[in-house]
């Protein structure tokens, strides 16, 4: 089942082979699919080609294959979008909600800051009335407060939050990481839940808060 990013990019490229030969550049890609920054392009384009809907054309600029259009696709050409997530559609199901997916967070070492490339859908009773977005644990340092590499956890956005609270912190407004946070007098302290990982102390002025945990979702 393809995420409506993948699906609409799918499309589009299928459309621009279709009527000109040639399929659209990144940053026409970019601008359809209102994304920030190629990047994001780049991942649909490999989760994409790795479950065999386009390919690359070696030794071509732009050269892109579409191999299968999704079985949703209608004989009328029109594209019928239905995502599954936790059970239910989220076209459908007045108990799920969308909130914005950006990408993987490190739970070990501080990695880049990510951007917005598709959105979820979650419980409807996990949220409040706040504003929330989800992220993708990638490392292990966060393993014996229960969080997994792996899991997707949701994040309600916040500047500040309380001593022991599980924490998104943006380091020198470049590096993203999870961690517990504990402020030290003028320092900022985020502490790993694995004992093999070092605690990270900042001062104040070099970190800032992007939101806390509330909840977590693991797919078996």
């Amino acid at each position: 089942m393809l995420t409506k990013k993948q699906h609409t990019l799918l499309m589009l490229i299928h459309d621009k082979l279709k009527e000109d030969g040639v399929a659209p550049s990144f940053e026409e890609m970019k601008v359809a699919l209102d994304l920030k920054s190629k990047s994001g392009i780049h991942r649909l384009i490999n989760a994409l080609e790795e479950r065999g809907f386009i390919r690359r054309l070696p030794n071509r600029a732009r050269a892109l294959e579409v191999i299968k259009l999704p079985e949703d696709e209608d004989a009328s050409g029109s594209n019928i979008f239905r995502p599954d997530f936790g059970g239910g559609s989220r076209e459908t199901d007045p108990d799920t909600v969308e909130i914005p997916l950006h990408g993987k967070i490190a739970a070990g070492t501080p990695i880049e800051a990510l951007e917005q490339y598709e959105n979820i859908g979650v419980p409807a009773a996990m949220l409040g009335g706040g504003s929330y977005y989800a992220l993708d644990v990638d490392g292990d340092s966060m393993v014996e407060a229960g969080i997994l590499d792996g899991d997707r956890i949701v994040i309600e956005r916040c500047d500040n939050a309380n001593n022991g609270q599980i924490v998104v912190a943006l380091v020198d407004e470049e590096e993203a990481t999870l961690k517990t946070l504990q402020k030290r007098g003028p320092d900022i302290a985020l502490e790993p839940s694995n004992r093999d990982y070092e605690t990270q102390v900042y001062p104040a002025n070099r970190v800032r808060i992007q939101g806390r945990l509330v909840g977590l979702l693991r797919q078996y």
